[in-house]
C-alpha cells in the first residue's frame, strides 16, 4: 500500500490553512445530522473554508497537505475488508476487471471505545476523500488538510455518542494509555468508516495495513463483479460487501462480515467473523464461538458464559468482593448476561457484548444516563482487576462492567 510522505522539518512548522467546520454529513448513517460544527470554531464555513490559520496539530503524525482535489467524487460501491495486507498482485487483478472503474487501498480496524466499536480506517487523505457520500466533504479542503496534519475525521452522527473530550480529543481505546487524537472535522465518510486517521497511525493504532479495499464501478452495476473479486481474493479469508445493500440495511445481509479489534483486547477477540441476522441478532462464526466462549461458575453470580480470557481476572475480582465483605452488594437475580451476539439497539455497532468481555449486573437499579445505586467499592473492586465501568462514561451505563485489559492474578 502506497503511504503519504512524511512531511519535512521545514513543512512541519508551516502554515496550514484550517478550521473546524460544519459540513452536510447527513444521511450516509441513520441518525447523522444534516450539519455539525465542532465547538472550538464557531465562526467555520459549512462550505470548508478557512476562517483562521493554523500550524500542523501533531507534527508526529504529519503527512504532506492534499493540495488541490482533483478526480471524480463518488463513493465505493462495493467495500472489501479482510483480516490481513491484501497482496498487490491481486489489487492489479481487481483493477483490470471490465466495470472496475477506481480502487483504493485503505487500513481498516475495529477498535472499542466505551462499549461500542467504531470503524477507523488509515488512510491517504489526499486519495480517500474523493471516496465519502457527501461531494460537500470531499471538496472541504480544510477537512483532509487537518487529516494530512494528525487529526481525526468522524462521521457527524458519532459525535454525540463519542467521549469527545472538552479540548476535542477522542481516546481511540479504553485504556488510560490509548492514544488520543484531536477531532479536526465533523465529515461524511465512505460506507463502513466512521472515522479517519492518516497512515501514520497504523503502527500506533497496532492496524493491518492494507486490509480493505473501496471499489468504484460507475456506471457498472455492482453486483456481477462480487464472484469475480471473490474469485481473485479466494485465500485471503476477505468479505466483499455492496454498498447498496449498506444503504437499505446498515450491512450487506447474508455476508460474513469481519470486524479486525486492535487495541488492549485484541488478544482475546483477534478476527472477528458473523453473519447478520434480523431484529439486530448476528451470527457469529461458530469456530470463533468454539474456541473463545465457554461457560464457567464464578463467585456470587454463579454459571456465566462468556469470553474464555475474561474467567481469570473475573472470578479474582469477585473473590474480592466477597474477601471485603461486598458480596450481598450484587444481586444475581439482576444479572442481565456477558455473552450476547447481537447490535448495540438501532445500530449495525457491536459491543464489547458480543465479543464475550462485558457484564452487566444489578440491571434493575443501574439504568442507563442515571449515577446508579452500584455499590462504588464493587466498582473500585473491578477497576483494580482490568475492567472498565460504564458509569464513567459521558453516557452513563452504571450495570455495565467490561474488560479493557488482560490482567492475570499472581
Amino acid at each position: 500500500m502506497r503511504l503519504a510522505r512524511a512531511l519535512g522539518t521545514a513543512a512541519l512548522m508551516g502554515a496550514l490553512t484550517a478550521s473546524l467546520t460544519a459540513c452536510d454529513g447527513g444521511g450516509e448513517h441513520a441518525g447523522d445530522p444534516a450539519s455539525s460544527t465542532p465547538p472550538t470554531d464557531p465562526g467555520a464555513s459549512a462550505s470548508g473554508s478557512p476562517t483562521a490559520t493554523a500550524s500542523v496539530l501533531d507534527p508526529a503524525h504529519a503527512v504532506d497537505p492534499p493540495g488541490k482535489r482533483t478526480g471524480a467524487i463518488a463513493p465505493a460501491d462495493i467495500v472489501v475488508n479482510g483480516a490481513a495486507t491484501i497482496p498487490q498482485d491481486r489489487i492489479d487483478a481487481i483493477e483490470k476487471l471490465e466495470g472496475v472503474q477506481d480502487v483504493e487501498q485503505i487500513s481498516l480496524a475495529s477498535i472499542p471505545i466505551e462499549n461500542r466499536t467504531i470503524r477507523v480506517a488509515a488512510v491517504d487523505p489526499a486519495t480517500y476523500r474523493n471516496w465519502v457520500t457527501k461531494a460537500d466533504s470531499a471538496q472541504a479542503d480544510t477537512f483532509w488538510q487537518r487529516v494530512a496534519g494528525g487529526e481525526l475525521a468522524i462521521r457527524p452522527g458519532l459525535v454525540k455518542r463519542s467521549p469527545i473530550d472538552k479540548n476535542d480529543y477522542l481516546a481511540l481505546g479504553s485504556t488510560d494509555d490509548a492514544v488520543k487524537v484531536h477531532v479536526g472535522a465533523y465529515s461524511a465518510q465512505s460506507w463502513l468508516v466512521d472515522a479517519v486517521v492518516n497512515d501514520t497511525y497504523i503502527d500506533d493504532l497496532g492496524m493491518t495495513e492494507g486490509n480493505a479495499l473501496l471499489i468504484r464501478t460507475g456506471g457498472t452495476a455492482p453486483e456481477p463483479l462480487r464472484k469475480p473479486i471473490e474469485k481473485i481474493l479466494k485465500g485471503t479469508d476477505t468479505t466483499v460487501s455492496m454498498t447498496d445493500a449498506v444503504a437499505r440495511y446498515g450491512l450487506d445481509p447474508g455476508v460474513v462480515q469481519t470486524a479486525v479489534v486492535v487495541g488492549t483486547i485484541a488478544d482475546a477477540v483477534g478476527t472477528y467473523r458473523y453473519t447478520v441476522l434480523g431484529g439486530g441478532h448476528i451470527a457469529p462464526d461458530p469456530a470463533w464461538v468454539a474456541s473463545h466462549i465457554t461457560t464457567e461458575t464464578v463467585p456470587i453470580l454463579g454459571n456465566v458464559t462468556c469470553n474464555k480470557l475474561i474467567f481469570p481476572q473475573l472470578k479474582a475480582a469477585l473473590q474480592d468482593v466477597q474477601a471485603q465483605g461486598l458480596a450481598d452488594k450484587i444481586h444475581p437475580s439482576q444479572y442481565a448476561g456477558c455473552y450476547y451476539p447481537r447490535f448495540i439497539a438501532g445500530t449495525t455497532t457491536l459491543s464489547n457484548h458480543a465479543f464475550g468481555l462485558a457484564l452487566d449486573i444489578n440491571a434493575v437499579e443501574n439504568q442507563r444516563g442515571t449515577a446508579g445505586q452500584i455499590d462504588r467499592g464493587v466498582v473500585a473492586i473491578f477497576k483494580h482487576w482490568g475492567f472498565t465501568w460504564g458509569g464513567d462514561w459521558h453516557y452513563t451505563d452504571p450495570m455495565h462492567f467490561e474488560m479493557n485489559q488482560l490482567v492475570r492474578p499472581g
